[in-house]
């Protein structure tokens, strides 16, 4: 099970500040799509060069023309590229193929997604490498979570490596360990802790006990 920073409401000298105080405690780091919005691909590489060692992601949440953005966002160091479950097959493959090339990952975003159990089966066909339930800001801010979503799709994913993100803190952390993710993406519940370091720590010791 691995752990990994969301990175949202950041500039880039914050994102590199932000990682240095956790860098020891997490796997991966995003690149929130805000983060992208706001500056670039530029965030990616810039977070690529100051920290080698981690795994970068890049939540470009693509939509279409999959393979050129995954050409991009590897160009600019990303090992792991996010697209969404609710995008065309044809786009998914795409994505899929692109990454393969580049010798990096696709992270399928199932943000949205009405029939969880039906997409996640076709989008593990299609090769992708993480399938992640994801309730979204908007989502949370009326109480809901992914926990239940992921022994949906655990259910019925044979390949891809499955992942969970939205409203994880440490209070809820067992409950998602019981499902056993692969990856487990913490964005407030690390950054907007007084400690952050202190939450990573707890966070991975956790995790590695899971």
């Amino acid at each position: 099970m691995e752990l990994q920073l969301a990175l949202d409401l950041v500039n880039i000298p914050e994102a590199i500040q932000l990682v240095k105080e956790v860098e020891e405690h997490i796997d991966i780091v995003e690149i929130g799509t805000p983060v992208v919005i706001n500056e670039g691909l530029r965030a990616v590489k810039e977070m690529k060069e100051a920290f080698p060692n981690l795994k970068v992601l890049s939540d470009l949440k693509i939509m279409d023309a999959a393979g050129y953005e995954v050409m991009k966002a590897s160009e600019a160091g990303a090992d792991i590229i996010t697209i969404l479950g609710a995008a065309e097959d044809m786009s998914i493959k795409g994505a899929v193929d692109e990454a393969k090339k580049q010798g990096k990952k696709i992270l399928v975003d199932m943000i949205a997604v009405k029939d969880l159990a039906k997409r996640a089966e076709e989008v593990d066909a299609l090769g992708v490498d993480y399938i992640c339930v994801h309730t979204g800001y908007d989502l949370q801010a009326v109480g809901k979570n992914s926990f239940e979503d992921l022994q949906t799709i655990k259910n019925v994913v044979k390949n891809a490596k499955t992942a969970i993100a939205g409203g994880i803190k440490l209070e809820t952390l067992p409950e998602v360990i019981k499902a056993q993710p692969d990856l487990v993406i913490v964005g407030g519940g690390i950054t907007g802790q007084e400690d952050k370091k202190a939450a990573a720590a707890k966070m991975q010791e956790m995790i590695k006990q899971g």
